[in-house]
């Protein structure tokens, strides 16, 4: 069985002597989220396909680094994680009408999503049962409680993540283990960068109008969410004042999901 272990982080912050693992963790959200940890006090490992850069991170956070594929859930299954916290971030995004939409392209968006969530959770929550703590924290999206036309991989994906989540809260609360989901709305990182592009070809407008028109439409607050602001509430929901928060799911969309 393949077994991954963190090292303990530095003395002084909220989460000294914690372990975390990232997903997707050498960019956008997942990199403000190791950062964040970081400096609260964990030792982060980054995982991420990218194995150049999960290991520039890693050395910039005195942490470790795990270059894998997580689209490869059948690598996962013999899996053992001993972790505190876990940050399932990493992902994807395709956009096409479903009647146009790859089938293969659906299928990858839900193995890196929903399958190897699944997968690394249940590696980890042995550890976190027999130490009697654990975070486990889902970077959802706000398409985990709202839907958007020509996204149905990735909406029906967050969505599944949203309730393995409520499980994996139900079954791990007498372990002293959490389960949460954090639901930005866009945030400024490449995938929305790509997703700018993407949309302004399927609606017919300029990549300048998109953000506007398409992707703050339903938002009160009329900006993109910054990776440092989700990272602020991974933190959060890591530290041990947040022991009573499991099963919810903390919408960050300026507003989208109160319509």
């Amino acid at each position: 069985m393949a077994e991954i272990k963190t090292q303990h982080g530095p003395v002084g912050g909220a989460l000294s002597g914690r372990t975390a693992l990232v997903t997707g963790g050498a960019s956008g959200i997942g990199l403000a989220c190791a950062r964040r940890l970081s400096a609260q006090g964990a030792a982060v490992t980054v995982a991420d396909l990218n194995e150049q850069a999960a290991s520039a991170a890693a050395d910039e956070l005195g942490g470790k680094a795990w270059a894998v594929d997580l689209a490869d859930t059948k690598a996962l299954e013999e899996l053992s994680l001993d972790t505190d916290i876990l940050v399932n971030n990493a992902g994807v995004q395709r956009v096409a009408p479903i009647h146009e939409f790859d089938p293969e392209a659906w299928r990858l968006i839900h193995r890196l999503m929903l399958e190897s969530p699944f997968l690394l959770i249940r590696a980890a929550l042995p550890g976190m049962y027999a130490r009697g703590f654990g975070r486990i924290i889902n970077v959802s999206s706000v398409h985990g409680i709202r839907a958007s036309s020509f996204k149905s991989a990735y909406v029906s994906a967050k969505h599944g993540l949203e309730g393995l989540s409520k499980v994996t809260a139900l079954e791990g609360a007498e372990h002293g283990v959490t389960s949460n989901c954090v639901n930005p709305g866009y945030v400024r990182t490449a995938l929305v960068e790509k997703q700018i592009r993407d949309q302004a070809q399927l609606h017919g407008i300029a990549p300048t109008e998109v953000v506007e028109k398409i992707m703050l439409t339903e938002a009160a607050v009329k900006r993109l969410v910054e990776p440092e602001e989700v990272a602020s509430l991974v933190s959060w929901l890591a530290q041990d004042e947040a022991g009573m928060v499991t099963g919810a799911s903390y919408a960050m969309d300026g507003g989208w999901s109160a319509r």
